[in-house]
């Protein structure tokens, strides 16, 4: 009789429970692009931070490939071993690292951007919290499920790296149109992360759902920073 009383309880506090998930889970998401944004800036205005662009811009290419290999094993790491843990200080730990590798591999593009158009990184982190703010707006208030998405972002994702690389192996932009691919990839990712948030989440892996989405705005953040110094190279 007890455990009956327990079990339906718990499932009429399923909405609420779930509520409370969703909260954590966006209030840890904004947290880490305060952290983001902070290491950014300590990273511009220090010795370790020119070292990392004399890095990328002196060795060119290889620089850039350097960086990314780097940035994919240590994301590998934080998404896959450790905030996937069920252990809530390993979880911590891997949003943190993989704060930080996005922070590095942002650097070379934000100094660009300072450099050529000091406005322009407050003015893509704007619309980019506009286009995010949008989407989910989608994928709250619409009834469609966005699970779909999986496979095609897998296989997209797997197509869009292998020309990032042989972009940079051999030296051609790939362009706006590259861009705005991106862009479009990266608000896929996130409808369906977005999705897995309302749907698929176990109540406990806020940190996990939190890297997810970081990692998407992170991506639709990088691309609309190139396409705005794109089109302002061709004025």
């Amino acid at each position: 009789m007890y455990q009956q009383q327990w079990g339906s309880n718990y499932q009429s506090n399923a909405p609420a429970r779930r509520q409370a998930f969703i909260s954590r889970v966006y209030g840890h998401l904004a947290g880490g692009f305060l952290v983001f944004a902070a290491i950014e800036g300590l990273l511009l205005n220090s010795p370790i931070g020119d070292a990392i662009l004399s890095m990328v811009f002196g060795f060119g290419q290889i620089g850039w490939l350097l960086l990314m290999g780097i940035f994919m094993l240590i994301s590998w790491i934080a998404r896959s071993k450790l905030a996937s843990s069920p252990d809530p200080s390993k979880q911590y730990l891997g949003y943190g690292l993989y704060i930080l590798i996005e922070a590095v591999v942002f650097l070379p593009l934000l100094a660009i951007a300072n450099s050529v158009a000091p406005g322009i990184v407050p003015q893509a982190a704007t619309m980019t919290g506009a286009l995010f703010l949008g989407l989910t707006a989608v994928a709250f208030g619409s009834k469609m499920r966005f699970n779909f998405l999986g496979p095609i972002l897998g296989v997209g994702g797997l197509v869009l790296l292998g020309v990032m690389v042989t972009g940079m192996i051999f030296g051609f932009s790939l362009g706006l149109w590259f861009s705005a691919i991106m862009i479009a990839f990266a608000g896929g990712a996130i409808l369906y992360d977005t999705d897995r948030v309302m749907n698929e989440y176990n109540e406990r892996d806020h940190v996990a759902a939190a890297l997810e989405l970081f990692a998407s705005v992170a991506l639709l953040l990088w691309y609309v920073i190139r396409i705005l110094l794109q089109l302002r190279g061709r004025d």
